[in-house]
């Protein structure tokens, strides 16, 4: 995508829930990117189907080409609140409460944040997480020789959710159980909101 440049940094809240209906869901809030600010979710239901929500057409292109779907669909997606966030799109209506700081947001907010969200704190964060958080890395391919670093400063546990998907109800909080296909990291089995900086690494340009 012509809009990234060669360490391009997207900063905001990831947030991860799985429900009982076997949907789970990702949300991304963006306060800022390349993109400007934006949201967009990035869902998988019980049968295994990946569906991406995206609000226009260049921030479709750029994550279906870091992730892996089987249908994108572009349409309005809004994201508000704070400690309860409002996931509104023609296709979702999500709820999630927001409830404390877990014991890893507290260790992460000691390290200073020009550190944690460095893509070379990812040599040390990457594999206390593949022990700390199974399933979750923290550094890996985004596709086209791209790489991808996340850099978490914050956690906070999510206590509830209601919601549903087409008109579906989707159930109450479970873990995020199977994790998610969507790339080569899953959100955490345990439901949080990540505040994160993530870094999209061009690979060189040839000579």
């Amino acid at each position: 995508m012509a809009l990234l440049s060669r360490d391009s940094r997207f900063a905001g809240q990831i947030t991860g829930v799985g429900t009982t209906s076997g949907v789970r869901a990702v949300v991304g809030r963006w306060r800022t990117s390349p993109l400007g600010a934006f949201a967009d979710v990035m869902v998988e239901t019980a049968a295994g189907h990946r569906l991406l929500l995206a609000p226009d057409e260049q921030v479709a292109e750029l994550v279906a080409a870091t992730y892996t779907f089987d249908e994108v669909r572009i349409e309005p997606v809004r994201v508000t609140g704070t400690d309860v966030l409002a996931v509104r799109s023609p296709s979702l209506r999500l709820d999630v409460g927001v409830g404390r700081r877990t014991a890893l947001g507290a260790a992460l907010r000691l390290v200073p944040a020009r550190v944690a969200t460095a893509p070379a704190w990812t040599v040390v964060s990457d594999p206390v997480s593949r022990v700390l958080v199974p399933g979750v890395r923290t550094r890996g391919s985004a596709g086209g020789g791209r790489r991808e670093y996340y850099g978490a400063t914050d956690v906070h546990a999510v206590a509830w959710v209601t919601g549903s998907l087409e008109g579906a109800d989707l159930g109450a909080l479970a873990p995020v159980d199977p994790p998610c296909r969507f790339g080569f990291s899953s959100a955490p089995r345990r439901p949080v909101m990540t505040e994160v900086v993530t870094t999209v690494r061009l690979p060189p340009r040839p000579a």
